[in-house]
């Protein structure tokens, strides 16, 4: 899922804080801006997958924020699908059933069963990478 979410950042102790106000505890901080935005594009979609694998509520994006005279406003776009790719790589074991004659040809030429479901849910679900 794709998602823009509103941050300030703001000077703290030399560094550069961001806070999230719509994703309560959703604060990172960086050196400069550019490495406090990686940062929070970061903690954003983290705060996210875990509540979309948690099946919490997701908070909607304020249109906008109040901020202090020191504060800078921007928006954060985060994709949750390109970051579980990148972060989420337990392999996970299912059980499956094929027809034994497939399974015996299969065996023979000597298959990567698993790369083989990988690739073709990749295509069946339209996923590049």
């Amino acid at each position: 899922m794709q998602y823009v979410y509103p941050a300030i950042l703001y000077l703290d102790d030399g560094q550069i804080g961001v806070k999230v106000p719509d994703l309560p505890g959703c604060f990172t901080f960086g050196k400069d801006k550019a490495e406090a935005l990686i940062m929070a594009k970061d903690a954003i979609e983290m705060w996210l997958w875990h509540a979309e694998d948690n099946q919490e509520s997701i908070p909607i994006a304020s249109d906008s924020l109040k901020i202090g005279e020191n504060e800078i406003f921007t928006l954060i776009a985060a994709d949750t699908d390109e970051y579980r790719k990148a972060n989420d790589t337990r392999a996970i074991k299912k059980t499956l059933s094929i027809p034994s004659w497939l399974n015996h040809q299969a065996e023979k030429a000597n298959a990567p069963f698993s790369q083989i479901l990988q690739q073709g849910l990749k295509d069946y679900l339209q996923i590049t990478g």
